[in-house]
């Protein structure tokens, strides 16, 4: 409603706007504090540790930042956790409850044989640090492969970045039977679900599958290239602003996809897996897929 509220206006002062709009004055003029560099630096200590013990959860945090010499209460954990969008992967009781969320879809990739490229595509968000600020990085991995079809940084956990990264990894490389997530609020709102169900053209739909909650396993791949990406690169190199964390992530997914051998494919780099449907073919035929390496579209830094 805020934004309804103009300053230039001649007609209206800005206490009856916000009369007529039964707002408080005090909110307009009002200009969020930044995030402070102790907590910057809490959040850095933070992904690191989440990153090595993603089983540990608030009570671990706040024992590991005392031995570093950062004095914090749960609460405050628990809310730059919230921020980060990080959670503890544990087992958790499940007792029988009653369906709430209509966008809340079961796993189902337990026992499915992986057989073929854009049979699974899996997608998550990860917090990424950097020298001063944050951002957050999309990506969607082919779990057959391990190629990243689709990915992206930027400053907002909104579904819509979500799914344009979906959108333009589906125009690169073909639609995917399934795509899993977790189950965070970006993949069970109504802007995630109806496209992926595509009600209009039901022939383009993907079945939806999500993990179970406190299932650690569940979104493994995508998991393990997390903790790739942030071992060697992120911690490595923290960027100084998005441009640059957007060129230093864009050299390494290429580096990852195009020239990392991965051992789930025998050695060969995801991009080679992924064109290559006869696990027969020989030397000749892996370089010449490495030559047809495709052009890689630009895709524009998500700042919200």
């Amino acid at each position: 409603m805020r934004q309804l509220v103009s300053k230039e206006d001649a007609t209206l002062s800005v206490r009856a706007q916000c009369q007529m709009l039964e707002i408080s004055r005090s909110g307009i003029y009002y200009k969020p504090v930044g995030i402070s560099e102790e907590n910057l630096e809490i959040m850095r200590l933070m992904d690191r540790h989440n990153t090595d013990h993603p089983d540990e959860g608030v009570l671990c945090v706040r024992n590991m930042l005392r031995s570093n010499g950062h004095t914090v209460n749960h609460k405050r954990i628990r809310r730059l956790m919230k921020l980060m969008d990080l959670q503890a992967i544990y087992p958790q009781r499940n007792l029988t409850k009653r369906a709430k969320d209509a966008y809340r879809y079961p796993y189902l990739l337990r026992g499915l044989a992986i057989t073929h490229p854009n049979q699974v595509w899996s997608i998550d968000i990860s917090y990424i640090a950097m020298k001063s600020g944050f951002m957050y990085l999309t990506a969607i991995i082919d779990t057959y492969s391990r190629f990243i079809v689709g990915w992206n940084v930027g400053n907002s956990l909104d579904a819509s970045v979500s799914l344009e990264v979906l959108k333009t990894a589906i125009a690169r490389y073909g639609r995917p039977e399934i795509i899993n997530s977790d189950q965070g609020c970006q993949y069970t709102s109504a802007t995630w679900v109806d496209y992926l169900q595509s009600k209009d053209a039901p022939e383009n739909a993907i079945n939806i599958s999500m993990d179970s909650r406190g299932r650690a396993t569940d979104n493994h791949w995508i998991e393990r290239f997390w903790r790739t990406i942030k071992r060697g690169y992120i911690y490595l190199n923290p960027a100084a602003d998005g441009i640059e964390l957007y060129r230093g992530v864009k050299r390494y997914v290429e580096y990852y996809n195009y020239t990392r051998g991965h051992t789930a494919n025998n050695g060969l780099a995801p991009y080679v897996a992924y064109c290559r449907t006869d696990p027969e073919k020989d030397e000749s035929s892996t370089k010449a897929l490495l030559l047809r390496k495709p052009t890689q579209t630009r895709t524009e830094l998500q700042i919200i």
